[in-house]
């Protein structure tokens, strides 16, 4: 199975900017093109939920808050997804993690902190 293992939070004020960063291992990882990769936020006291996904074709979706501030995309090659925000707010804070979709093992996550 794939694991992931996620980078890049950090504490941004609002409007800011971050990239995060999935690297995935594991046995199958030579699979990595095939699957639909997604990123998941858990916001403090509330469940975790898919805000952007990105299958084998490039083709992406997203939830409707992040809707033209977020981008997911992926380089296979290096087995790698990426999500870019970009004018953050308050409400993006969360621990954000990537996985397949439907999720298989979670990895740490990371934390991203929108703060003034």
């Amino acid at each position: 199975q794939l694991e992931f293992v996620e980078s890049g939070g950090g504490l941004v004020q609002p409007g800011g900017s971050l990239r995060l960063s999935c690297a995935a291992s594991g046995s199958i990882f030579s699979l990595f093109s095939i699957y639909t990769i997604a990123w998941y936020r858990q916001a403090p006291e509330k469940e975790r939920e898919l805000v952007a996904r990105i299958i084998h074709s490039g083709r992406t979706t997203y939830v409707d808050s992040v809707k033209g501030r977020f981008t997911v995309f992926r380089d296979n090659a290096k087995n790698t997804a990426y999500l870019q925000m970009n004018s953050l707010k308050p409400e993006d804070t969360g621990v954000y993690y990537c996985n397949l979709d439907p999720p298989g093992k979670w990895g740490q996550g990371t934390q991203v902190t929108v703060s003034s």
